[in-house]
């Protein structure tokens, strides 16, 4: 572990620590958006929903862009975009005062995800050694969680579903990540600048044709959209339930608590959960968390109680953690080197689940009301099982690649079979 551990490159471990204080101060404000726009602008839950929505569904159709792009003109200049773009985006959010404003800052904020997304995690592998790259990703996503630990508690102290100021707060922290960024570019000038492979030579239209003829990438991306679908309705359609439930008082205290155990419990067991799943192939574990996830969600439908709330929580970290953790290595491991930053661009359009999330959570609650929580949470826990069969797919095709590449280096080396 320390061996590997001195092998990470600066700018990783930039990326690594800025990412806990940027998802600190993003989940300051951000989760609490839905609450915020019922609570504060009288939004309805439909309104509230195409407004957290319209982040994921900007960010399906630019994440394959940002990534595609990162391949051609360099990591560098597009994360630069990216993190300097939110810091006005941030600031946006804290001026606005009306439900249109908010759907045109959170679209930029989708916008921004985009690009950055793909691309620093594109980044994280050029810069990585193989034997160092799935320590460093679990790195990040410990990183991502620590940030959330304290993010939905500081949001709390500020008020953050009345007031705008964790916005401002927000801006402030993502001009600072982006100046460390650049210093560290400017040491490490090698790093972060145009590509010289694939991506530079084809077209979008030929890169996306490429990465449609992975029947392996298609199957997991497709498990993936249901499985984020899943996973989008804890911060959008059980936030909304927790504030229209006539019987639980304060749902946006107790959401702020459920989120900030979330984070306690990744961080708790993200790696000896790694530790355990690295035994199986990585298709495996996205398996196991779509049930957990699946699962979960049902609880939260079906017992009404703070303990149920809490154990939920629990079961549907632990889905989490089976989900996610493994989906960079995998990605990584299915691209080509000189399409890295494409085929993390179209893992992007598994968000089409977070679109679909609040949409879907919304229209459900008006159309049922917070009262038919057991038909609501019904529905969204099958949807989610949907990617079971998907992934079940990608996980054969991945050992039949797998197996046929072993062979063919086999028979080059001349050992007999």
């Amino acid at each position: 572990m320390n061996s590997q551990l001195k092998k990470i490159h600066p700018l990783s471990w930039t990326i690594i620590v800025g990412t806990i204080f940027g998802r600190m101060a993003s989940s300051m404000s951000i989760p609490f958006l839905s609450i915020y726009l019922i609570k504060s602008l009288g939004a309805s839950p439909s309104e509230t929903g195409v407004v957290v929505a319209v982040s994921s569904l900007i960010g399906v159709f630019a994440s394959f862009y940002g990534g595609y792009i990162s391949d051609v003109i360099g990591r560098k200049r597009v994360l630069y975009i990216s993190i300097f773009g939110w810091v006005l985006v941030f600031i946006g959010f804290g001026m606005a005062n009306q439900v249109w404003l908010f759907f045109i800052m959170n679209a930029l904020n989708g916008l921004c995800r985009a690009l950055f997304e793909p691309t620093s995690r594109a980044l994280l592998a050029d810069i990585t050694p193989q034997e160092s790259k799935m320590l460093v990703f679990n790195l990040r996503y410990a990183a991502i969680n620590l940030g959330v630990v304290i993010g939905p508690i500081l949001g709390l102290q500020v008020g953050a579903s009345e007031s705008g100021l964790a916005f401002y707060f927000a801006g402030i922290v993502y001009l600072v990540y982006g100046l460390v960024l650049v210093f560290q570019f400017i040491l490490h000038k090698e790093v972060g600048n145009a590509g010289h492979g694939a991506g530079e030579r084809l077209t979008l239209k030929g890169a996306m044709q490429v990465t449609g003829r992975d029947r392996t990438f298609l199957y997991v991306l497709i498990g993936m959209i249901f499985c984020v679908l899943g996973y989008g309705h804890f911060s959008s359609t059980l936030a909304q339930y927790l504030e229209m439930t006539p019987g639980i008082q304060d749902g946006a205290k107790l959401f702020g608590y459920m989120l900030s155990l979330n984070a306690i419990v990744v961080l708790a067991v993200q790696f000896p959960i790694v530790k355990f799943a690295g035994r199986f192939s990585p298709i495996v574990p996205l398996l196991a968390g779509n049930l957990f996830v699946s699962g979960s969600l049902l609880l939260f439908g079906s017992v009404h109680a703070v303990w149920a709330f809490l154990v939920g929580v629990v079961i549907f970290t632990i889905g989490e953690v089976l989900m996610f953790t493994m989906t960079d290595v995998l990605v990584d491991r299915i691209a080509p080197a000189s399409l890295r930053g494409t085929y993390f661009g179209m893992f992007g359009f598994n968000q089409l689940g977070n679109v679909l999330a609040p949409l879907v959570g919304g229209f459900l609650l008006d159309a049922f009301g917070a009262v038919q929580a057991l038909l609501i949470f019904g529905i969204i826990a099958l949807t989610t099982a949907c990617g079971v069969p998907f992934l079940l797919l990608a996980k054969r095709h991945l050992t039949v690649k797998e197996e046929a590449l072993v062979m063919k280096a086999e028979a080059e080396a001349g050992v007999p079979s």
